[in-house]
């Protein structure tokens, strides 16, 4: 197989989605997730229930 002599440099896009900011949004849903979990148990009900 023939290997090229020049490797193109792809640029980022500007807008849409990048693997990046998907990975930080997964992130702070999976931390927000957790604390959500920590302060139902602490209070002992859900949220939602008044």
């Amino acid at each position: 197989m023939i290997e090229p002599s020049l490797i193109p440099k792809r640029k980022l896009p500007r807008f849409g989605f990048h693997t990046h900011t998907e990975k930080l949004n997964g992130r702070a849903a999976m931390l927000g997730f957790i604390s959500l979990l920590i302060v139902e148990f602490k209070i002992g009900h859900g949220l939602l229930i008044w």
